[in-house]
């Protein structure tokens, strides 16, 4: 245990030096989840954490792990998985809460967010290389989607964590899934 905290720590420092670096180019922490690449501003990202067991919330919608004392805050975990529909994994070594700050009208919150394990800083010193996401329609919801970005191994997809973790955006949307559900088994 004391070498994941350890990795975490030289992580985190890591990320620390790399936004005092490149303080004209974007710059995006990536995560996997359910084998694909995502990236959160990275200015959002206040530290990672390995994952421990959270205490839970009764009553709270079926994404949200629960809450972690976080030096004296209560923060709301979320796991990224079950807000995106994807299906639930036993959480393993690599599986780490990345603690971001989200920007609402009222004010900032800090919530927890449950992936699969983090990858790398993304430097993109070029703005035209992040393309707009596909028009799905309103099949689709896209609007946490910012962009995707092409790389060497393929393509992240940068998510704009204030509307993606909106608390309000994720209790509506938590009243609607429990209707898609009952109509799916009638």
């Amino acid at each position: 245990m004391a070498t994941k905290s350890t990795d975490l720590a030289t992580l985190s420092a890591h990320l620390k030096r790399e936004v005092t670096a490149t303080a004209e180019g974007l710059q995006y922490l990536t995560f996997i989840l359910a084998g694909e690449s995502y990236g959160i501003d990275i200015l959002k990202v206040q530290e990672i954490r390995g994952w421990v067991p959270v205490t839970k919330v009764p009553n709270a919608p079926f994404f949200v792990r629960g809450v972690m004392n976080l030096r004296g805050a209560i923060v709301p975990v979320i796991d990224l998985r079950l807000r995106f529909g994807l299906e639930s994994v036993e959480y393993t070594k690599t599986t780490v809460v990345i603690v971001v700050t989200v920007r609402s009208e009222h004010n900032d919150r800090i919530i927890g967010m449950v992936v699969d394990g983090v990858s790398d800083v993304l430097n993109i010193n070029n703005p035209a290389d992040i393309k707009d996401p596909p028009d799905f329609g309103t099949a689709v919801h896209t609007e946490f989607i910012s962009g995707l970005v092409t790389i060497e191994a393929g393509m992240v997809m940068l998510l704009d964590v204030d509307r993606l973790l909106s608390i309000e955006e994720m209790f509506a949307m938590e009243s609607v899934r429990p209707a898609e559900a009952m109509h799916a088994a009638a």
